[in-house]
């Protein structure tokens, strides 16, 4: 349901707010994001680098993905609208001592408040949380700069995907909390790649993120049936 105008839902956003204090722990319920970091920031090194740009990380949350960015010589914008995340993302600086602009704002205010300014535009892991995806696909195509790179990366929806990422990596490897997704949300490459045709990105690019339960590995494959990448130009 729609906030007041805002397009979140205050129940995710109170899900995370609650695990806020462990996002920095590698061993906590956000050991994925850590293990997945390093995958994430060499993909986008691939289609451009990191070094000197201007980024944007929408739904930034306790800042793994900011930050290591910005350790790569990048200068980051964190934006998410969970107060103890961003204060959490901020702390966090004060024991790193690398520098990120966090903000508390929608991604559709700043579209309005500073278009085609950034040269990254990342959204990881959040279409599948927010009430209206296509709003927030827009709000990134509108923030980049022409020629720039927008990068989504979220969850396909499919039996197969119900069962990894819900029933396996909830219930069965507890490799995150319980509740922490839900199926109907859950977002087809077809369907993004619509969303944002509709924002006039182009030159698609998916890629699949694969967990091995046996070696406990992550990796960028082909495969993208349970989470992938997908990488556009504005």
């Amino acid at each position: 349901m729609e906030n007041d105008g805002i397009n979140a839902d205050p129940l995710e956003l109170e899900k995370f707010s609650q695990l806020a204090h462990r996002w920095w722990d590698p061993n906590s319920e956000f050991k994925p994001l850590h293990e997945i970091n390093p995958l994430r920031m060499d993909y986008i090194e691939q289609f451009s680098g990191l070094k000197g740009k201007t980024i944007l990380d929408v739904g930034c949350g306790g800042g793994i993905l900011s930050e290591g960015m910005a350790v790569r010589g990048a200068n980051v914008t964190g934006i998410d609208l969970s107060d103890k995340a961003l204060k959490v993302a901020k702390l966090h600086l004060l024991e790193s001592g690398q520098q990120v602009d966090y903000r508390k704002i929608t991604v559709e205010s700043l579209a309005t408040e500073q278009p085609h300014h950034f040269d990254i535009v990342t959204c990881m892991e959040m279409l599948e949380h927010v009430p209206d995806p296509h709003s927030v696909v827009q709000a990134c195509a509108q923030l980049a700069k022409p020629g720039g790179w927008v990068f989504f990366s979220t969850i396909n929806r499919n039996p197969k995907s119900y069962l990894f990422a819900i029933i396996g990596a909830e219930y069965i490897l507890q490799l995150l909390p319980r509740g922490t997704h839900e199926y109907a949300k859950f977002i087809k490459p077809s369907e993004l790649a619509r969303m944002a045709r509709a924002a006039n990105l182009t030159g698609e690019k998916i890629i699949g993120m694969t967990y091995n339960p046996i070696t406990q590995v992550y990796a960028l494959e082909p495969d993208s049936s349970v989470n992938y990448i997908m990488a556009y130009r504005a």
